[in-house]
């Protein structure tokens, strides 16, 4: 079976991502050796990146994100994004990605948490 490709495996993490699949997003595109290294600490391999989903998931709660920029070369993929509920709002995501051999194995993550823009 031929590896994915760069373009492949970033666009697969972000649908799962979208969707909240967790598991599903570990096991097709995370090594089991992958680290995160974010603005909350470094986090390693598979549960490492349970660890880091379920901090997001405590700081903001359900919502949908809002992907700005998504781009790719060669190894490297880059990804802006924010997210908003009625709970918290992340204007500044921007996480970097290593994928090697149809998996990523350095993903780097910043965002900061915002109470929610009060209209």
């Amino acid at each position: 079976m031929a590896c994915r490709s760069t373009e492949e495996v970033f666009r697969d993490h972000l649908a799962l991502a979208q969707a909240g699949d967790v598991e599903t997003d570990l096991n097709r595109n995370f090594a089991p050796d992958c680290v995160l290294l974010t603005s909350f600490g470094t986090f390693k391999g598979h549960a490492g990146v349970r660890d880091a989903a379920q901090l997001l998931a405590e700081q903001l709660g359900p919502a949908n994100y809002d992907y700005k920029t998504v781009v790719w070369s060669g190894e490297m993929a880059f990804l802006e994004w924010t997210a908003a509920n009625d709970r918290a709002t992340i204007p500044d995501g921007a996480d970097s990605f290593l994928i090697q051999a149809g998996q990523i194995r350095v993903m780097t993550i910043h965002y900061s948490v915002h109470p929610p823009s009060r209209a």
